[in-house]
């Protein structure tokens, strides 16, 4: 290579270097703020259980209205369920130790169970929240709502709550899982089906 082209070449070099240097570099994206995690909210499922248990109260006066509508022995129904023990007769069947059949304590106390646990939930209560919240509200329910009836349960007191985690988290999976459908038609469909009061609510404006 001759000097010439050696000098041509360095001079190539050193004007290309300010070009490059001149080049707009991109500009960075601004990062995207996380999102602040919904507070719990316990004013909505509270009004829920309230409402809930009045109704099934109701229910069972109507039903079966002895005992559940002698309101002459409320008074000492009361007494016998805050001096005496829950009842647990181990002498009777799997899951009839309180006298109710076993398809009431173990279908329907776990659907109920599930309904208390999965109100929480939906409310942005965390699973061990929404689990105190359902031994709570099933606790409420044998002593401040039936016990006027009957006695409370022992097996109901743990069973409810318990059940109502199992099944109450399996519907909160497939209810928030139930977002990713892209038919709104299908996916309103499972959410309803999944938690039918709840989208009631939400729809009249509970927010959650």
């Amino acid at each position: 290579m001759t000097p010439a082209a050696i000098v041509f070449s360095l001079a190539q070099v050193a004007s290309a270097e300010p070009a490059a240097q001149a080049q707009p570099q991109p500009e960075r994206q601004p990062q995207a703020e996380a999102q602040p995690e919904p507070h719990p909210d316990l004013i909505v499922p509270i009004a829920h259980v309230v409402t809930l248990m009045t109704v099934m109260r109701v229910s069972e006066a109507v039903i079966w209205p002895d005992p559940f509508a002698r309101s002459s022995l409320f008074a000492a129904h009361y007494g016998e369920a805050f001096t005496k023990p829950p009842i647990f007769d181990t002498s009777r069947g799997a899951f009839e130790w309180d006298g109710d059949p076993w398809y009431v304590n173990t279908i329907g106390h776990g659907l109920f169970g599930s309904e208390l646990y999965m109100r929480a939930r939906t409310c942005h209560v965390p699973w061990y929240g929404a689990l105190a919240f359902a031994a709570a509200s099933s606790t409420l329910w044998e002593y401040g709502f039936e016990a006027n009836g009957v006695r409370p349960s022992a097996l109901d007191l743990v069973y409810t709550p318990l059940a109502g985690m199992l099944l109450g988290e399996a519907r909160y999976v497939g209810w928030t899982s139930a977002l990713g459908i892209k038919s709104p038609a299908l996916r309103g469909t499972v959410r309803a089906v999944l938690d039918p009061f709840g989208e009631l609510e939400r729809a009249l404006g509970t927010g959650c």
